[in-house]
């Protein structure tokens, strides 16, 4: 991966910030809210969706167990429609690529369709340092370039932002990158869209480059799907002479059949709508309809590592629908900023830290950054145990990141700041092994809970400062039972 945002700290201390802005609270509560009841009316619609979300899990599961061999008949698949293949292992090499294909055209401009994987590897501003400016035209996305912000959202980048100012936003910055916004431009939502369109038509009618994501490829045909709700993808799709797609090797599904499956669960999921309104596939390049020239690059990016996980990979069945997003009570307090990466929420937890690893500060913090309450595992139309991997990864990070071999051993080099997690863990192993010693323990506790402190010392004090402790009762079960029942049955 590319990297966490510049200046980035780990998510407690970015959380801790966010809780104060009541408008960013205010605005996510709202949004988020709005989402999360029409989306639960559109799925209560199909009497099928457990067997729907069932068989997106098998048709992910099973493209990841044979993602050599679906790649192989992809790339074959789209070369014999006309169409280009790279491979790209890391970020600077997918940034490198697209930036000369771009080159190679003499073009200085390109437009963009709303893509993850781009955003991912930084691609604007490789291009920027490379002389290549880059339009984004997904309305969200217009609204995070303008105001030189991040995106927050999955599906909605500019979820934190309220129409006010989004105004402010399009009068001050559209200026500088294209049309002006019109004068007198109030907040009204007929109004902003107006003004985004007339910028953006510009865009459109003179770029000879667009740049897109895929949601999907068909491993079959070598066909590439984009579904989105405005039009402006088809527009980046159809009128530029080269298009250049940038996206993740986990995105195939072998056949047309497959996709159906997908077709309408994501929807519903994300946009809350019974089939989206644009849905832009292409195969290759034909004559005379649509771009003369296709490039596709495939990219890894930690893909591969988080694959070889038994446990994490089931990450990589991610859609990237943003419903989990939508339930998370963490999210719904803090936004998407605070997760330091173009993945935020639920799912941007347990993805960012196996694509780029646990080494950095923020990256050991998202496994932690859940209640574990488990309403994203319950809305995720592939069947996502988003609970069970941040549990695992969590333990990845108390052990020492990711492993390194030595021979035919996996070693695993012991993380710093855990010292303690991981003594206190040794010493109950211990403790619940000997019952004498567990019962000698629970007796003393009842007897001296009085004088027990309400926060814990040392490194457990960041764990008590925002829980109460349990309080330790009178007696402990075994002795109640023992003192009850007569012994009856104790065992």
């Amino acid at each position: 991966m590319s990297g966490t945002y510049l200046g980035m700290p780990a998510f407690p201390a970015a959380a801790h910030e966010a809780v104060r802005d009541r408008t960013l609270r205010g605005n996510l509560r709202h949004a988020t809210h709005t989402i999360r009841a029409k989306r639960a009316t559109a799925v209560a619609e199909l009497s099928d969706w457990a067997a729907l979300r069932e068989a997106g899990r098998q048709i992910k599961d099973h493209t990841l167990r044979h993602l050599d061999r679906y790649l192989v008949q992809l790339e074959e698949s789209v070369t014999a429609a006309g169409g280009i293949v790279h491979w790209a292992a890391d970020a600077d090499e997918a940034n490198r690529i697209v930036a000369e294909l771009v080159k190679a055209t003499g073009e200085s401009e390109v437009v963009k369709v709303k893509s993850m994987a781009t955003q991912e590897i930084g691609l604007n501003e490789a291009l920027e340092a490379q002389g290549i400016r880059a339009y984004e035209t997904d309305l969200a996305e217009l609204i995070v370039q303008l105001g030189k912000d991040r995106p927050s959202h999955i599906l909605v980048p500019a979820i934190h932002r309220n129409r006010g100012e989004i105004r402010d936003i399009f009068r001050s910055e559209m200026a500088e990158w294209g049309r002006p916004a019109p004068e007198g431009l109030t907040d009204a939502p007929a109004e902003l869209a107006e003004a985004a369109r007339l910028h953006l038509r510009e865009k459109f009618l003179r770029a000879k480059v667009g740049i897109s994501g895929a949601n999907f490829m068909v491993a079959e045909t070598g066909t590439l799907v984009v579904v989105e709700s405005e039009g402006n993808g088809r527009m980046c799709l159809t009128l530029p002479k080269t298009l250049i797609s940038v996206v993740g090797i986990e995105k195939i599904v072998p056949t047309w059949r497959d996709l159906e499956v997908f077709l309408q669960t994501l929807p519903r999921s994300s946009t809350a709508e019974r089939m989206n309104p644009y849905t832009s596939t292409w195969t290759g390049t034909t004559d005379e309809d649509g771009p003369s020239t296709f490039h596709l690059v495939l990219l890894d990016n930690g893909r591969t590592d988080t694959l070889a996980d038994q446990v994490g990979r089931q990450a990589l069945r991610c859609i990237r629908c943003s419903a989990c997003l939508n339930v998370c009570p963490v999210y719904e307090r803090v936004g998407g900023h605070a997760y330091g990466s173009v993945y935020p929420g639920p799912i941007g937890a347990i993805l960012s830290p196996q694509l780029r690893g646990t080494q950095s500060e923020i990256d050991a913090s998202l496994p932690y950054a859940s209640s574990l309450c488990g309403a994203c595992y319950e809305v995720c139309p592939v069947a996502i145990d988003i609970p069970e991997v941040l549990v695992h990864l969590r333990e990845r990070v108390v052990q020492g990141g990711p492993a390194t071999r030595g021979g035919n051993r996996v070693v695993l080099k012991p993380a710093k700041g855990h010292a303690a997690e991981r003594a206190a863990m040794r010493a109950a192993r211990w403790t619940f092994g000997h019952p004498a010693a567990l019962r000698s323990g629970q007796r003393l506790a009842s007897r001296s809970r009085r004088f027990l402190p309400r926060t814990l010392p040392g490194p457990g004090r960041a764990w008590s400062a925002s829980r109460d402790l349990p309080q330790v009762p009178a007696e402990p079960f075994r002795d109640w039972w023992q003192r009850t029942r007569g012994g009856k049955d104790a065992k």
